[in-house]
Formats: structure tokens, sequence, C-alpha cells
């Protein structure tokens, strides 16, 4: 069984998919945003964990600050994140409690 060649853009494309490299790019710009996003403060307290199917996960320091987030402020760091990173598609947040 014999490959045909594969244009080279191709091969890089796979090897990228391969080793995770867009991943770790896109995570890594996702961390910058929500920081930009929610500010400096929130973001000491406040960690992206996830993005899966549009439904970023956000790890939460406490639980005072977890239900003000989902409460009070998810709309709007919602609606800077979509402004900031459009192409990653975030649909929603979820907050998850984890002690950082």
């Amino acid at each position: 069984m014999s490959q045909e060649p594969q244009p080279l853009s191709t091969a890089l494309a796979e090897l990228i998919a391969l080793r995770g490299f867009a991943r770790v790019r896109s995570d890594d710009e996702l961390r910058t945003a929500w920081k930009r996003a929610a500010g400096d403060e929130l973001a000491a307290q406040a960690r992206p964990l996830q993005l899966t199917r549009g439904v970023l996960t956000i790890a939460v320091s406490s639980a005072p600050l977890l239900n003000e987030l989902a409460a009070f402020q998810s709309a709007d760091l919602l609606a800077r994140l979509k402004q900031l990173v459009p192409h990653l598609n975030v649909k929603s947040l979820k907050f998850r409690l984890n002690g950082m």
C-alpha cells in the first residue's frame, strides 16, 4: 500500500492537531481574554478551566464570589469575552467552586 505525497499545508495541519499546539494557543488566548474581560482583581480569584461546546467553565475561589458572578456579572463577562475573542465561540459561562 503506497501513500501519495501530501501537500505541506495538510501535513502541518495534521501535526498541529496531533500535538495539540492549536489548543495550547487558544488556551493562552482565552486566559488573556479572561483577564482583560474580568480585570486583574477578579482574574486573581477566578480562572478559566476549559471551553467545551461553547461553554466556558470558570473556577472560582469562594462560594460568595461564585454566587455574585453567576447572578449578577455573567452576562457582562460573556459579552466582553465575545467581543475580545469572537472566534472562540464562547456561548455561555459556567462557574465552579474550586478553592484555588
